[in-house]
């Protein structure tokens, strides 16, 4: 695992379009590149390509808070763990910065790498809190409103 290179563009490109249904991912990290909104993407290379990718992205609300989206993994390497591996690594590095990372997905998958479901309960999102999971310093279920960057308009 490292961190994305420019070089890595295209195979990130082409690993978020055989990962998702529709082109909407890939469009959000050319979207937050374009922008500079982007603050760290993470691949696991693979021979040849990419077995997976994560991004996280700077929030406009609450200031110092991070987007996880998208986390993607080949379809071929799917079910080996390496999406949580690829979560926990970006969590510690947020850690080490004192943020807190914010996602918006499937509550069991997201619970079982650090995120937590309850601390996010007093946030105020126009996404579906039922999916919007925090994880970060303290065990406090902070109050705040969720700004998303606008490259997030489009999902």
């Amino acid at each position: 695992m490292r961190a994305a290179r420019a070089s890595d563009h295209a195979a990130i490109d082409a690993l978020l379009r055989a990962a998702f249904p529709t082109a909407a991912e890939a469009r959000l990290v050319q979207d937050l590149r374009q922008s500079g909104e982007m603050d760290l993407e993470l691949v696991l290379p693979d021979d040849g390509g990419l077995a997976g990718y994560l991004a996280l992205s700077r929030m406009v609300e609450p200031a110092g808070w991070l987007a996880l989206a998208p986390l993607a993994i080949a379809p071929v390497w799917q079910g080996r763990r390496l999406g949580r591996r690829l979560t926990a690594a970006a969590l510690k590095l947020a850690a080490i910065k004192g943020q807190t990372v914010v996602v918006l997905g499937d509550p069991a998958f997201y619970s079982g790498c650090g995120f937590s479901q309850p601390r996010a309960g007093r946030l105020t999102s126009h996404y579906p809190l039922s999916h919007t999971l925090i994880a970060g310093p303290g065990d406090d279920a902070p109050a705040a409103i969720l700004r998303y960057p606008a490259a997030f308009a489009g999902l």
